[in-house]
């Protein structure tokens, strides 16, 4: 008679048996040759979500999932800037994930990593959310942006990794794993409310279009008194006015504590960031910040952001 297994092991490997036949390896082929990656799939007609740097330069390649089956698969669209990309294979029948949301994620959570680890496929991995809010930079051409809010984990990573799955203890995926940070540590792109509006824009446009500020800040909790006339406990203190931009057009200065932006309070980077998107771009954005102890209610209208911006 088989014994029972413990709860730890109980919810480990429901999740991996849930979760790994939606997961894919990539073997991707581009201009940098040959490479290889995880990607999940979310949709039932056969879109899988990976990094973008796995399928950096790449038109296609082939998707080979847990029960043997291989497909081809074509890049529809990818975004650098939040080491996001979408990806479609012609046939599959792997069904889907469930997308969660890293919000409601808190540190010292049980989460599970699926994906294709130094080409051993159906790798999965187990460990605890080591913290959140954690930034990590991403590129596009000229143009450096900071990914937010990312996922620290202990659930081993390794090369391979990257696009695949980071579950929670219900099978639902909170983000996709992107890097190796070494010495025990992973990092995952959250999956979340901007997270999604990066995948929609991606399934419809094969892009991501974002609006630019040109603005470089940093969380700052508000002086009691302010704290107490807002009702908000932190805002973004502007540390540098990137010139030429919008913001230096408006009239912003370095030192400047942002409150609201769009008449939202603003209390970190992606509070921020989740408004700078299509339809901000060439459009008015008001904003409220602390300045020498009075506050100052300024218009800016941001550009878009390309990659000489």
């Amino acid at each position: 008679m088989d014994e029972p297994l413990d709860a730890y092991s109980a919810i480990v490997t429901a999740v991996a048996r849930q979760v790994s036949p939606h997961v894919a390896a990539l073997s991707v082929r581009g201009r940098r040759g040959y490479g290889a990656g995880s990607a999940v799939v979310f949709t039932d007609d056969g879109f899988l979500l990976t990094n973008a740097h796995v399928v950096d330069g790449a038109s296609g390649g082939v998707a080979a999932f847990g029960d043997g089956t291989e497909s081809s698969f074509e890049v529809i669209g990818s975004d650098p800037l939040s080491d996001l990309a979408v990806v479609r294979t012609r046939e599959s029948s792997a069904g889907t994930v469930e997308l969660g949301d890293a919000d409601a994620l808190v540190v010292g959570q049980l989460v599970v990593a699926v994906g294709n680890p130094l080409g051993l496929a159906g790798s999965v991995t187990a460990g605890v959310v080591s913290a959140l809010g954690r930034s990590l930079p991403a590129r596009a051409g000229n143009t450096v942006r900071i990914i937010e809010d990312v996922i620290q984990t202990d659930a081993a990573l390794n090369p391979g990794n990257s696009g695949g799955a980071l579950a929670d203890s219900r099978g639902r995926v909170v983000g996709i794993n992107t890097a190796v940070a070494g010495h025990g540590l992973g990092l995952a792109v959250p999956v979340n409310t901007t997270t999604r509006r990066i995948i929609s824009a991606l399934l419809a446009d094969g892009r991501v279009r974002r609006a630019y500020l040109g603005l470089v800040t940093a969380p700052l909790p508000l002086p009691s008194t302010l704290a107490e006339r807002t009702g908000q406990r932190r805002g973004l203190r502007i540390v540098e006015v990137l010139s030429p931009s919008p913001a230096a057009r408006a009239g912003l200065k370095a030192g400047d504590l942002v409150l609201s932006a769009g008449r939202n309070p603003v209390s970190d980077a992606q509070s921020l960031q989740r408004l700078l998107f299509t339809d901000a771009i060439d459009k008015p954005l008001p904003l409220t910040v602390y300045r020498n102890g009075a506050m100052v209610d300024v218009i800016a209208v941001p550009d878009e952001l390309t990659a000489t911006t």
